[in-house]
């Protein structure tokens, strides 16, 4: 999210979580300070493999509530951040899920979203039922191409730690702004 009126609407909407991608290699990049930030729900900050002080500078100055990191963070350097971080694991099948273990207990939640060659934000969905081998106790959100049509397969979707879904690429009219009529349709539908 980047532009003003835009986070205002999405924010409208009642989400729980809206996300600011701090990453320059993506076309999501937040190169300049919004006018406005969300107030009413909580605001997480996208990084890759970014300088630690860098991440705890931005998440200063943005007053962040979450850390979510995509990159090959190691459990130490998640340790000395000082947030509550999401980390993002990528998903293709089964033995992709075993990854989450050297996270575990040190990680609020995970991200599990759509193993590709590029890093997140694909639009492109996994088999979810690869989640019914991830047994660990850390809460996950379910990310990875959800779209419009999407809705009868989200509330169908049972995992006891899972605690949400990531709307992003597939409700979008261009990237970084989202589309308010889909979201609301999307959100009102479920």
């Amino acid at each position: 999210m980047r532009d003003a009126g835009n986070i205002r609407e999405v924010e409208q909407l009642g989400i729980d979580i809206m996300g600011f991608i701090f990453w320059s290699g993506s076309k999501r990049y937040v190169s300049q300070f919004p006018s406005y930030l969300p107030t009413n729900c909580k605001r997480v900050g996208v990084f890759v493999d970014e300088e630690l002080e860098q991440v705890k500078r931005i998440a200063e100055t943005y007053t962040l509530d979450y850390i979510q990191l995509h990159g090959n963070e190691s459990p130490q350097y998640i340790s000395q951040l000082g947030y509550p971080v999401i980390k993002a694991l990528s998903i293709c099948n089964c033995e992709d899920i075993t990854s989450y273990i050297k996270y575990e207990d040190i990680v609020d939640y995970f991200l599990f979203d759509t193993k590709s060659p590029s890093i997140g934000g694909s639009g492109k969905k996994f088999d979810w039922t690869v989640l019914e081998h991830y047994d660990g106790t850390t809460p996950f959100i379910l990310s990875g191409g959800i779209g419009p049509e999407d809705v009868e397969r989200v509330k169908a979707f049972h995992h006891p730690k899972c605690i949400g879904f990531d709307l992003n690429s597939r409700f979008e009219v261009v990237p970084g702004v989202k589309d308010i009529k889909k979201l609301k349709t999307f959100i009102q539908s479920l």
